[in-house]
């Protein structure tokens, strides 16, 4: 095509009868070809990439099948609960009508009760390591684990996992009649694990503050979403939240620190990040040492994504605000091969909605959306995320392009028993929704959240 393009050139000089426009038109063509031949034989590398790693894990093959729901909704019986009554007028009882009614005939499919509970320190036999998305999960004292809304920190001195999220085993109740269901803050807390599956309560990190009506953690007040980091500089474990009073209009994050993982944290202060409100938080490091903050925004129809200090207590005067008028929260970053990738949910209080996938060359962006990620289920399961919301994603060493999605199956009727689903996410492949501005596709791939009722990590996996 470049020999013909070359041609019609010589002969407009020349002084054919061949128009400039027909050039132009050629010289379009021959980068489109171009652009394409590019875009297939990055897909083609990936996929023979993703191939690879099935190959040399069999398991894998369990993780990337597609696994069907097929969840009947039974007729009305007795009275509904007033949630479930409010968002129901006159109309077809749907499946988040189902899961939002603590008193539907369904709720063991969402809410298991204590006889499937998954304890690591029982003889599982053949279940052993087995994730069970939605039952309850024990730890190694026989109590159901309270890390809600939380992340993961892989040390890399002791070789341990923590998982740090918001105890709430308390009480769920309403400020007042038209506020979010709530928990008073017992604190941040913190669970230990070598392998992902057996998590020893290592207590409460970071406690409330029972009398001081004016502290941040006061008990009346909100504690979200904390999430630690390590600086190496500093030598200094440091936690980031979300801190808000019970009527959420503080809209801060608050920041603590300690010597070690596992505590006790010292609270140090709380603020507006940029000067803006904050919501929905997480942190990010990235492979140099620097640290982002992302937030929720703008009354949560924005996110906003700046570097933290070189210490991590604060953050820089530089912030970037992305996709703006999305309203989307629930953010959790993972990078994978140079890309970086984020997922968020939409703004629906305690109701489950549909995960989008996110992705950048930049961590400041631009911040391009890829569509839904999750497969299988049914067409409810995808819309819902699963019925979670997404809070982190953890990586897997010698997996590449293989990752724990981690989320929140929130129970708005009793919090401290909402449940924790942990599903295989995959990077790999090309994605399946083209770009405005492109030609095309993306050049980056697909990322794919895959449901399982039962599943595990392949048996070559190191912690």
């Amino acid at each position: 095509m470049s020999g013909n393009c070359s041609q019609l050139m010589v002969r407009v000089l020349s002084g054919s009868r061949c128009s400039m426009s027909t050039v132009v038109w050629s010289f379009v063509g021959f980068l489109l070809m171009l652009h394409l031949y590019s875009l297939f034989s990055h897909k083609d590398a990936t996929s023979g990439e993703i191939q690879l790693q099935v190959t040399n894990h069999p398991s894998f093959r369990e993780l990337v099948e597609v696994e069907e729901e097929n969840i009947q909704i039974p007729p009305p019986r007795g009275k509904r609960s007033p949630r479930a009554a409010k968002r129901r007028p006159k109309r077809t009882t749907t499946l988040i009508d189902e899961f939002l009614d603590e008193n539907s005939q369904l709720r063991h499919v969402f809410f298991p009760d204590m006889k499937t509970a998954i304890d690591p320190m029982k003889d599982n036999g053949n279940d052993s390591f087995y994730y069970y998305p939605g039952r309850i999960w024990l730890d190694t004292e026989g109590a159901p684990i309270q890390a809600h809304g939380g992340g993961i920190l892989y040390d890399e001195r002791s070789r341990t996992y923590y998982w740090y999220g918001e105890y709430k085993d308390g009480p769920t109740y309403h400020a007042h009649k038209k506020a979010a269901a709530r928990v008073d803050i017992i604190g941040a807390g913190c669970y230990s694990s070598k392998d992902l599956w057996t998590w020893k309560n290592e207590g409460i990190v970071l406690a409330a503050e029972e009398t001081n009506e004016t502290h941040d953690l006061y008990k009346l007040n909100v504690l979200e979403r904390p999430k630690v980091i390590y600086n190496e500089n500093t030598g200094k474990y440091v936690m980031w939240m979300h801190i808000d009073d019970c009527n959420y209009t503080k809209a801060g994050v608050g920041v603590a620190i300690s010597d070690y993982p596992t505590g006790p944290f010292d609270y140090l202060y709380s603020m507006r990040p940029h000067g803006f409100e904050s919501r929905d938080m997480t942190l990010f490091k990235d492979d140099d040492g620097v640290a982002y903050l992302i937030y929720s925004s703008e009354d949560n129809s924005e996110l906003h994504i700046g570097p933290l200090t070189p210490d991590y207590l604060d953050v820089s005067n530089v912030v970037r605000r992305i996709l703006i008028g999305e309203h989307r929260e629930a953010p959790a970053l993972f990078k994978h091969q140079g890309t970086y990738y984020m997922i968020t949910s939409g703004c629906t209080g305690w109701a489950p909605n549909e995960a989008l996938v996110h992705a950048a060359e930049s961590v400041m962006g631009p911040w391009e959306t890829m569509g839904n990620p999750c497969i299988g289920g049914n067409k409810i399961f995808r819309q819902t995320t699963f019925f979670s919301q997404s809070t982190y994603v953890i990586p897997l060493p010698g997996l590449p392009g293989s990752y724990i999605f981690m989320a929140d199956r929130w129970n708005p009727a009793d919090l401290r028993d909402s449940r924790y689903v942990w599903l295989p996410l995959i990077v790999g492949g090309p994605a399946d929704r083209p770009l405005e501005y492109n030609f095309g596709f993306p050049l980056w791939s697909r990322v794919s959240i895959y449901w399982h009722k039962k599943w595990k990590l392949p048996s070559r996996w190191t912690g």
